[in-house]
């Protein structure tokens, strides 16, 4: 297979599932807090309009006066709205405004381009700081196939898809994977899909076991290892306003996120595939 060289600049990772309750929000703050302990420096980028990765990292949402609504629709600059954390990371934050975006930028001509520009835009105020530009850029899909998903998509490097391990939380990935396609042939034609991280697994029963090891073959797609293993310890971390890698330190789950981490520092120095003609589908009964 052809490679090609990674662009200077940051590793962008848009993490999308269109379907709700997949650790999607969980698995941003924790992998992002665990590039951080790494020594990377790292961008949250909240674009679900229910502000729950704002709110996780100790933000209250109903505090802000400009968010990622502002920078995406007016114009505002990013470096203006990005605030730090007590994660280490730093976070262009979302309210509720949010949801009006996607009827803001519907008849908007380059709406699919809106976040690239964006962190185009925050690249070149950070090239002559202090502070450096950022190594990751993660991107906090909303539940949905719309125009701030297929943006986030416009703009990343890569797609992760997280995944709960059950058998009815696949339905939709063919659809992702179809989203996913139509952006490669029309707005990013060097977009790659990372794989598929398995959360909320529970390893004591056969059907958790059964899904995980039917993922990579049912989808054509690597997975991210570890499993990230179901427990209390991840709904308990939001209302402290840190990552479980702040509040239960020692945990599995912590340590499963560490591990991913670095697994995707790994994924990321690898040589850029060139892009792909063709894809395989998802079964008929997925889509």
């Amino acid at each position: 297979m052809s490679t090609e060289s990674r662009a200077a600049g940051p590793v962008t990772l848009a993490v999308a599932n269109q379907k709700g309750g997949v650790a999607k929000t969980t698995s941003v703050a924790s992998i992002g807090a665990a590039l951080a302990e790494l020594g990377h420096r790292v961008l949250l980028v909240d674009l679900d309009p229910q502000a729950c990765l704002t709110f996780s990292l100790g933000i209250d949402p109903e505090d802000l006066e400009t968010s990622v609504h502002h920078v995406l629709t007016q114009g505002v600059d990013p470096a203006e709205v990005v605030l730090a954390t007590e994660d280490g990371v730093d976070v262009l934050p979302a309210t509720i405004e949010l949801a009006r975006a996607e009827a803001d930028l519907l008849t908007r001509t380059g709406r699919e381009h809106v976040i690239k520009g964006a962190l185009e835009q925050l690249a070149e105020d950070l090239a002559d700081s202090d502070e450096g530009p950022y190594d990751w850029v993660l991107l906090d899909c909303p539940p949905s196939l719309g125009v701030l998903t297929v943006a986030a998509l416009t703009a990343a490097d890569g797609v992760l898809v997280p995944l709960q391990c059950e058998t009815l939380s696949h339905r939709g990935v063919g659809q992702l994977l179809d989203t996913v396609h139509d952006v490669r042939r029309f707005t990013n034609r060097g977009l790659e899909v990372w794989g598929v991280l398995p959360t909320l697994y529970d390893g004591r029963t056969n059907h958790a076991r059964t899904v995980l090891e039917t993922i990579s073959e049912t989808y054509d797609l690597e997975v991210v290892e570890p499993p990230i293993p179901k427990t209390i310890k991840f709904a308990e971390a939001p209302a402290a306003g840190r990552s479980i890698l702040a509040t239960s330190r020692s945990s599995k789950g912590a340590a499963a996120y560490r591990q991913v981490a670095e697994n995707l520092v790994a994924r990321a120095a690898r040589p850029k595939a060139a892009p792909a003609r063709t894809r395989k589908k998802a079964p008929a009964r997925e889509r």
